[in-house]
């Protein structure tokens, strides 16, 4: 089927926006070049507050400070997770408007004991995190990052694969000519979890009989890193896809990276963030882990990491109390900044087309998540994303609405339906994504460009 482009937002550019969205392109994608782990993602993060004159909190609390409005302030949850505070003039129980995106993304991540030896050949074993196909992480560049934390208090940066110079890692797969019971399995099973282990060397050393080449891995690793293998068990190492973000197709009108789920909407919502100084509401970016996995633990959006930070402010405030902050959340409003799946006309039918995000058509709204039915969903209610509507019409923003695929195909969430429960205004709004979950994901710019002018218009 031919999709009408009338509504393509490419063709409504003048030069200045073209220049804008570039400018805005070319900074996303050294956004992900530079933060593939969460915790790369928050240093970033934090450097962008302190440049645009934002205070830690925990300083303003350790001195007893006051917090007023037109101040700026962020909060640091083990790393991990983020949330800056623009102070509006409104009173903080008037309620927030929420930027929430996750920056968290599908990987594999090193087993506690990873390292072993077979066959001549060195690995380490993974243990895959979030919903992934396993045999697209066979055969492609990888590389490690994350960090080792070590008895003595003292922690080890870990960056290689994507530096100029560096070596990579792989897994292998099975050569073509022995695969035929291979080829006859399910795609679930043709590559199984067990199996992802990263290739990582084959030099033996001549001293010893036994594990000589485990023995060479470990041997490099001290003289590199000063690292045991008994502090793999205190690591946090991601391996991930090895490479820079790219332009895609002759008009390098698409961009072509890893992690773009969820990062494109934490990007363009810091970038939103910061370009708007003063407020009348107290605008909000929160940045969460652990999204891809169920919002678990202490950095993921069930964690009353959030909370915590927004009754620090509000006491130094001056303003707190347990009702004071049930009203600020109740009366809050949220765009959950979350991607969605773009129209795969190669896939077409596990698609509604009516119902389907396009690329070029701008941010897209999801009314309501879940799968099969609405399960776990979040269903934004009409009034709500009516005044939506109204917001991005006047600030000349393109959008449009989709769902997740045909009502029996699959489904998703988001934190959407984490953050509703204060009684809050939800809605899930982001970036329409190709290959969603694949170790390359694919977005388009004019969509990207969108969204940052979506999520400021609602901040504003």
């Amino acid at each position: 089927m031919v999709v009408d482009n009338k509504n393509n937002a490419w063709l409504s550019y003048n030069k200045n926006e073209r220049e804008e969205l570039d400018k805005l392109c070319d900074g996303y994608m050294e956004f992900l070049d530079k933060g593939k782990t969460e915790r790369e993602c928050v240093s970033i993060a934090v450097a962008m507050a302190k440049k645009a004159g934002y205070r830690n909190l925990e300083d303003i609390v350790a001195k007893d400070g006051r917090i007023k409005s037109g101040d700026r302030i962020y909060a640091v949850g083990m790393d991990k997770t983020i949330v800056l505070y623009n102070i509006g003039t409104d009173p903080l129980e008037n309620g927030l408007q929420i930027l929430g995106a996750h920056i968290d993304s599908p990987r594999l991540d090193l087993k506690q004991k990873p390292l072993y030896e077979d066959g001549g050949l060195a690995y380490f074993n993974t243990h895959y995190y979030g919903g992934i196909k396993k045999y697209q992480w066979v055969t492609i560049p990888l590389a490690i990052h994350g960090v080792v934390s070590k008895t003595d208090g003292t922690q080890v940066q870990i960056n290689i694969g994507d530096k100029e110079g560096d070596p990579v890692f792989c897994i292998s797969d099975l050569l073509i000519h022995l695969a035929s019971e291979q080829m006859e399995k399910k795609g679930t099973k043709v590559v199984e979890g067990e199996n992802l282990d990263i290739l990582i060397g084959s030099i033996p050393i001549k001293t010893r009989e036994k594990q000589a080449v485990k023995a060479g891995i470990l041997k490099l690793l001290k003289a590199q890193y000063d690292i045991e293998e008994d502090d793999f068990m205190s690591a946090e190492l991601e391996v991930v896809p090895a490479g820079k973000a790219k332009n895609l197709g002759f008009d390098e009108s698409m961009i072509l990276a890893y992690g773009q789920d969820d990062r494109v909407c934490a990007y363009t919502s810091l970038a939103a963030f910061f370009s708007v100084t003063e407020v009348e509401r107290t605008a909000v970016c929160l940045l969460v882990d652990k999204e891809e996995i169920g919002s678990v633990g202490a950095t993921g959006m069930r964690s009353r990491f959030f909370e915590n930070t927004l009754a620090e402010v509000m006491n130094a405030a001056g303003v707190y109390s347990e009702l004071a902050m049930r009203r600020c959340l109740a009366h809050s409003k949220m765009l959950s900044s979350d991607v969605s799946a773009a129209y795969d006309p190669l896939y077409g039918s596990v698609f509604d087309r009516t119902n389907s995000a396009f690329f070029g058509r701008g941010v897209v709204f999801n009314k309501y998540t879940g799968s099969r039915g609405k399960s776990n969903s979040n269903d934004c209610n009409a009034e709500f994303f009516a005044e939506l509507r109204g917001i991005l019409e006047r600030h000349n923003v393109a959008y449009q609405t989709c769902e997740l695929g045909k009502v029996d195909a699959g489904g998703g969430g988001t934190i959407a339906y984490i953050m509703s429960l204060y009684g809050m205004e939800v809605v899930d709004c982001g970036v329409a994504v190709l290959s969603m979950h694949a170790p390359w994901e694919i977005t388009s710019k004019a969509d990207v460009y969108e969204a940052c002018k979506a999520y400021r218009a609602f901040i504003s």
